[in-house]
């Protein structure tokens, strides 16, 4: 397990960062610990999660994921060692200040997230989407509060066009206030839009890139191959989110280009998950690929891929997966 800088930051993750959306939903406390516990020792630092999981829940378990993070994290002591990320934007009540990017909430999302966490501090704090009825400036000036505050360490944003995170570097240097160090955007095999301003954009400003849906919500694990309709319990079939899913990957195109990505690399012995996030990690400017897992036994798995080496052959391959695909009029900027 390779260790990174943050983009331009000291701080330092592991490649693999674990994504915990699946904690209280698709998997229990328990089930939940076990992944933590398979993270831990197989050298992840690096945790993820946000204040509205777990994926597919509804009013009464928005804040659930992070508080069994936060359990695990108490339980096994393991504060210290963890490089804790969250994020704030969603909704987390009904009232008209229960979401969005006002300073108002994002004071109050910090605190309530520290309380579900059991920590006083978050090393990376990100906003989970633009809001674009919140100016830049308010949510700034407030992000660098929490920062100056002690209660939390780097900033971050996931689902930003480049135009937005362009715009909000700019604004953080006018102001003179902390900036955002940190994107996560949506990348993997299927879907490589970013490559033509996002990636360049982090590079060249020394942003981290934390990428996220790097196996595509299982697709490139191969699990769906020959299967007609999504599976109960898996993202595709879950409350509000499962139709972002099947709109991203559930066709037949996509299925195709997978099957053949899979057929190529069969004789070679190499996996297609391993692969696939092998791709991933190896791509210029990208800091971390966030895994998640609804069983300890797939996270374990998708670890070796941390050993794979793509030869030429086997890197014209997974060019050939996004060539064969159409282009998605949806930039993919949506929240997971």
């Amino acid at each position: 397990m390779q260790i990174r800088h943050l983009g331009r930051t000291g701080l330092r993750v592991s490649e693999v960062c674990l994504g915990t959306m699946t904690f209280g939903n698709q998997c229990d406390q328990e089930t939940s610990f076990r992944i933590m516990d398979v993270a831990d020792s197989g050298g992840i630092n690096f945790f993820d999660t946000a204040d509205v999981y777990p994926l597919g829940g509804n009013a009464e378990t928005r804040g659930a994921t992070e508080e069994i993070v936060g359990r695990w994290l108490h339980e096994r002591r393991a504060r210290a060692r963890i490089v804790l990320a969250t994020k704030c934007r969603g909704a987390m009540g009904s009232g008209p200040n229960d979401e969005g990017l006002s300073r108002k909430h994002v004071l109050a999302a910090c605190d309530d997230s520290l309380r579900r966490l059991r920590t006083d501090y978050i090393d990376l704090y990100q906003v989970h989407a633009p809001d674009l009825e919140t100016p830049i400036e308010e949510t700034l000036r407030a992000l660098d509060d929490l920062v100056r505050a002690g209660k939390v360490r780097y900033l971050g944003c996931s689902n930003y066009p480049a135009w937005q995170l362009a715009g909000a570097l700019w604004t953080s240097d006018r102001l003179g206030v902390s900036r955002f160090d940190c994107a996560q955007p949506r990348y993997n095999l299927l879907f490589r839009m970013l490559e033509d301003e996002i990636l360049p954009l982090c590079r060249a400003y020394g942003v981290g890139v934390i990428a996220y849906n790097p196996l595509a919500g299982g697709v490139l694990t191969g699990r769906y191959r020959g299967v007609v309709e999504p599976q109960p319990g898996t993202r595709f079939t879950l409350s509000r989110s499962g139709e972002t899913y099947r709109r991203r990957y559930w066709n037949d195109m996509v299925f195709r280009a997978v099957d053949h990505l899979g057929r190529f690399l069969e004789p070679r012995g190499k996996s297609l998950t391993h692969v696939a996030l092998a791709w991933v990690l190896q791509q210029p400017g990208v800091t971390s690929a966030i895994v998640g897992a609804s069983r300890p036994e797939q996270l374990q798995d998708s670890l070796r891929a941390v050993d794979v080496v793509l030869d030429e052959d086997e890197l014209r391959a997974c060019d050939d997966v996004w060539y064969q695909l159409p282009r998605e009029r949806d930039p993919g900027f949506g929240r997971r």
